[in-house]
């Protein structure tokens, strides 16, 4: 069961959670596999309850008149219940990975290095709707040793506590410590601020959501933040791009539920791109129901587009719109990527390969796609990269916030 407390009492029992992860850390690869196939297992037992609670949130949101894109990131179905039942599972056949050996051992003054990932003791997940980001943050975190501490916003309240508690009884079920899970309920004040000055108690802050959620959780943690970040992708069609892959890799970006975290919404165009490309692109997307806008340039030449104020060119959408604007060169692009993208997710559409290589050497984003679609899957179908997010955070854990952005690099030198 969660358990509701005072806001002072908040640090004691998140130090619970982080005497709960020391035990977990210690668990061994079959013990956190048994956990996690559970954990699978549970929630499709309990789905029936967890969607009554979820139906009882929607209502609610809709009564507040919750925008439909937050209503369409609250929305569980048994689809979306089944995908995080086969992460979990996909979790568990893993095998061992903390600690983990990551590279052979060396010789450094007569004495034998190496290398190993650890957990890094308790994460903090701070989230907007998205009620099954709790059960995949909890499978994370259940194969890497860490405690997590889970703080959903109000409009998920009844999805996030039914969830929780399912959590719990499963880990508990398997033979691990409940208190390494900690729900935090919504009605608990200032909480946010509350959690994200635990310095001594909790090693990482996941925030994830809009904007402003992020941006808040930044500007007051005093903790390590692994920002999320959606939308606000950018598209560069150089003058040697072919036109079906540019539509190609801007439908299919979008394709992901509920959150197509890659979507590309603005895309910078060669202005030796012929009129007829450009507006069959248009009439192409516009078919499929996006909205297309452009910057002033553009829409003096096309006054039927819509106008891109300014301030748009660094923020997402995180609808059906797609903004465009005309460059004249790849240097100019790279240089409009780094100074407005969300920097997680970037793209080119290309057949040079000097072209490729320039634009991965100036553009500074966390990952780049090049002739290829950005889409992201939390779960997909080749690899072992389950993630909850993306991040535009440069170095080790950029891009993928998955297993590793949940360890540590620890040097082990052996005299």
């Amino acid at each position: 069961m969660s358990t509701v407390f005072p806001a002072s009492d908040l640090t004691h029992t998140v130090c619970q959670v982080r005497q709960a992860a020391s035990k977990l850390a210690q668990a061994d690869p079959e013990s956190q596999s048994q956990a996690l196939e559970v954990m699978a297992q549970a929630m499709l037992h309990y789905q029936d309850d967890i969607l009554e609670a979820n139906t009882l949130d929607l209502e609610a949101s809709r009564e507040m008149a919750v925008p439909d894109l937050v209503l369409d990131w609250l929305k569980l179905t048994p689809e979306r219940l089944q995908a995080v039942a086969k992460i979990l599972q996909r979790l568990a056949a893993l095998g061992d990975l903390s600690p983990q050996t990551l590279g052979l051992p060396f010789i450094k003054h007569s004495a034998p290095t190496y290398w190993q990932a650890t957990p890094l003791g308790v994460v903090a997940l701070i989230y907007e709707a998205f009620p099954e980001l709790g059960a995949i943050a909890a499978g994370l975190c259940i194969r890497t040793g860490n405690g997590l501490v889970l703080k959903g916003s109000g409009e998920a309240s009844q999805s996030n506590q039914v969830i929780s508690q399912v959590l719990r009884g499963a880990i508990a079920e398997a033979g691990l410590p409940p208190d390494s899970l900690l729900f935090l309920p919504p009605d608990q004040g200032d909480v946010i601020r509350n959690l994200v000055v635990q310095t001594r108690n909790i090693n990482l802050v996941i925030p994830y959501g809009r904007p402003s959620l992020v941006q808040q959780v930044v500007r007051q943690s005093t903790i390590p933040v692994l920002p999320s970040v959606m939308g606000n992708c950018y598209l560069y069609w150089t003058l040697s791009g072919n036109l079906e892959t540019v539509y190609g890799m801007i439908g299919d970006s979008r394709q992901e539920e509920p959150d197509p975290v890659n979507s590309i919404e603005k895309v910078l165009v060669h202005e030796g791109c012929s009129d007829s490309n450009l507006t069959r692109l248009w009439r192409l997307l516009q078919e499929q129901g996006y909205e297309i806008r452009g910057d002033d340039a553009l829409v003096a030449e096309f006054p039927e587009l819509g106008l891109a104020h300014p301030s748009e060119w660094r923020q997402p959408y995180l609808d059906k719109t797609i903004a465009f604007k005309r460059v004249n060169s790849l240097g100019q692009a790279a240089s409009l990527i780094n100074q407005n993208s969300s920097g997680h997710a970037d793209c080119l559409a290309t057949e040079l390969y000097a072209e490729s290589r320039q634009f991965a050497l100036e553009v500074q984003s966390a990952s780049l796609y090049i002739n290829t679609s950005p889409r992201f899957s939390r779960n997909p179908k080749q690899g072992t990269a389950i993630s909850l997010g993306m991040s535009s955070q440069k170095g080790r854990c950029g891009g993928l916030i998955g297993l590793e952005a949940l360890t540590r690099i620890q040097r082990i030198v052996q005299g």
